[in-house]
């Protein structure tokens, strides 16, 4: 199995026929947008219509799809004037073509992933979808294919819960409508809204607009009211929004949404996001529905960063580490008052949410309701201007990064002293077979007393070894094993070994019984022992609320995981735990257990080779002294960790 991607060459042959200034921008070369590699599944267009139009759910009404259909017979003069009955729409011959054609691909993914062929995979399709609803074709989109495709997979493959991630700057409310009855199909929309003065101009954008009947609760806005947002605020809402829901409802299949024109320099969205922030954003969603998760193309209008971006994706996709986030990682005022407006709004509905500090803020974030807003007046040269000169620095930081910190040849390695039989790793782990030098080894292990014994010895020289290949750029992750009763100096070595060899920052996560401190007090490393929850969502809640958001801030060169034994620390645990910290340093995570456990280094190793970790099922709710716990450290570490913030300031 590997990394699907679906795509035709025919999507990419629609053009405008007449001058429409609004609809210019929707150009069929952003599904041409870059040479991703993986295994391709590619259909015939005569397949993919066929599959659209006659095989799929009866999503869109009959009388829309023959109109569809009918387009191929009109000539210029009608088309311009059918497309004008829509909002920001234009129809031709071949584009009619194209729209039938995309759902069927998109199925064609869906069906790879859900019968085992691949992984996951990326459908680079154009027309986009998330805007059209049941009748009517809207912003640029004529057939819905994500929602198509959710619809699919509950009646051909029978699923009960599938999770929809629409990550364009624009709200999609087309799949909003579609689903907002229907508590099978979790909607997650983030959008550039401006307090309804950007388009699409809905109150139902809103954060309050939580879905009807049945539904509600399983409709989630998220919007921005004002633009600029960058990788801290789109980090953050995932850690605080959207994963404690994901958790909570537990999905089977993940279908992305995947617009990206909230990156750098594009001229519709005006975000600040950089092309690596959708690999991490692609991790982090890898570990939901054991990895099966299909991204469709929707929006994108500065082609050179959104093929960055898709290849960003895609490397996510094959589990491929992501490249760090650069710059600094404080989310700003206006994102925290969004995402405390929607925890707020959603709370009643989710049990992660509840017993959490959260200011009732639901008042509508729209100025006047009765009234059409006015959209926000176009961006004038000197904005554009900026905008390209901060696409080009971004785009030349990424491609900097990437030639000097290269992917290693080594993705994971493990350093045992000992194997056994009942250990299974997936192809291309290395088991390490090198040590430091004994005499080197002796130095460092010379001030603890727990590193006298041969045993503990020979495991020190391998864990240095396996750090030396880490920060060499030899190796990406590894895992080693140490004594019980050496842990606390072994961990002490390492993080002394790794700052002397040049990490400017490295953080050190400790669990179970692993949790004692380390005997430093350097300011470049950042310790924390992880309480270990008696339920599943306290150790969600823990993970999503506290480790994760101190890891992003501190942005490591490095992180250190320590696992103790402890009752309720299953191996799926820790392997959510090691899957997830490989984000925040760029995929250098080095693993410590104590004594060799093979089915714990198994789940590790899968975790940190970029294979989604083992589902944790259903989350049991926090008890109250685990939530009392992390609200406690919450508290003493939030003025410092801009990250751990979930809300805005108050007024004066």
């Amino acid at each position: 199995m590997g990394t699907a991607l679906v795509y035709h060459e025919d999507m990419t042959v629609a053009r405008l026929l007449w001058d429409d200034p609004e609809c210019e921008m929707e150009c069929p070369e952003s599904a041409d947008c870059s040479p991703v590699v993986g295994q391709w599944v590619s259909g015939q267009g005569p397949e993919g219509e066929r599959r659209s139009c006659l095989a799929c759910p009866p999503l869109h009404s009959p009388e829309y799809v023959a109109m569809v259909r009918g387009t191929q017979s009109l000539g210029k003069v009608e088309l311009q004037a059918l497309s004008g009955k829509y909002d920001t729409v234009y129809f031709l011959t071949s584009l009619s073509i194209c729209a039938r054609m995309f759902p069927g691909a998109t199925l064609q993914l869906v069906d790879a992933v859900l019968t085992g062929t691949a992984h996951n995979g990326l459908a680079l399709v154009r027309p986009p979808g998330h805007h059209s609803q049941r009748t009517a074709a809207n912003g640029f989109c004529v057939f819905n294919n994500v929602a198509i495709a959710a619809e699919y997979a509950k009646q051909k493959h029978g699923l009960h819960r599938i999770l929809i991630v629409d990550w364009d700057v624009h709200h999609g409310q087309g799949t909003q409508y579609i689903f907002e009855d229907d508590p099978s199909v979790l909607y997650f929309s983030w959008h550039r809204y401006e307090h309804g003065r950007f388009w699409p101009y809905l109150r139902e954008s809103d954060a309050d607009e939580v879905g009807r009947g049945h539904g509600r609760g399983f409709t989630v806005n998220l919007p921005w009211n004002q633009v600029g947002m960058g990788n801290a605020d789109y980090v953050a809402a995932f850690l605080h929004v959207l994963l404690p829901l994901a958790f909570e409802f537990d999905p089977e299949l993940v279908l992305i949404s995947a617009g990206f024109d909230s990156v750098i320099g594009d001229p519709e969205g005006q975000m600040r996001v950089t092309p690596e922030c959708f690999a991490h954003l692609t991790q982090l969603l890898l570990v939901l529905a054991r990895g099966r998760v299909c991204a469709v193309l929707e929006g994108g209008y500065h082609l050179e960063l959104l093929a960055e971006s898709v290849c960003m994706t895609v490397q996510a996709l094959l589990g491929d580490p992501a490249p760090p986030l650069l710059g600094a990682m404080v989310p700003c005022g206006s994102a925290l008052e969004s995402i405390q407006r929607v925890r707020a709004a959603q709370a009643p509905h989710w049990t992660s949410l509840q017993h959490q500090d959260m200011a009732p803020v639901l008042s509508s974030s729209i100025g006047s309701p009765e009234a059409r807003p006015q959209p926000p007046p176009p961006a004038g040269a000197e904005y554009m201007v900026a905008a390209a000169a901060e696409a080009v620095e971004a785009l030349r930081a990424l491609l900097d990064q990437l030639r000097l910190r290269p992917l290693p040849p080594v993705r994971t390695a493990i350093a045992l002293t000992s194997t056994d039989a009942a250990l299974v790793l997936p192809p291309g782990v290395l088991h390490q077979e090198g040590s430091a030098p004994r005499e080197e080894t002796e130095a460092w292990a010379r001030p603890h007393e727990a590193l006298v014994q041969d045993e503990a010895l020979t495991a020190l020289g391998k864990v240095l070894n396996l750090m030396d290949g880490i920060l060499g750029g030899q190796v990406s992750s590894g895992i080693a094993a140490t004594p019980a009763l050496a842990t606390a100096a072994t961990l002490d070595v390492a993080i002394r070994r790794g700052l002397y060899l040049g990490a400017q920052r490295l953080l050190c996560v400790a669990v179970g019984q692993a949790a004692t401190p380390p005997p430093t007090s350097l300011m470049t490393m950042f310790h924390i022992s992880v309480p270990l929850p008696g339920a599943t969502g306290g150790l969600l809640n823990c993970v999503l609320g506290l480790v994760l958001p101190l890891a992003y801030g501190f942005q490591p060169d490095v992180v250190l995981v320590a696992l103790g034994p402890a009752p309720g620390l299953h191996d799926s645990h820790s392997a959510l735990l090691a899957s997830m910290l490989r984000g925040p340093a760029g995929g250098r995570v080095l693993a410590l257990v104590q004594e060799s456990k093979p089915q714990l280094t198994g789940a590790l190793a899968r975790a940190l080779h970029g294979e989604a970790p083992p589902s944790l099922g259903p989350c049991s709710a926090a008890s109250p002294e685990d939530t009392q716990a992390l609200k406690h450290l919450r508290e003493q570490l939030e003025p410092k960790w801009r990250m751990l913030q979930v809300a805005g300031a108050p007024p004066p």
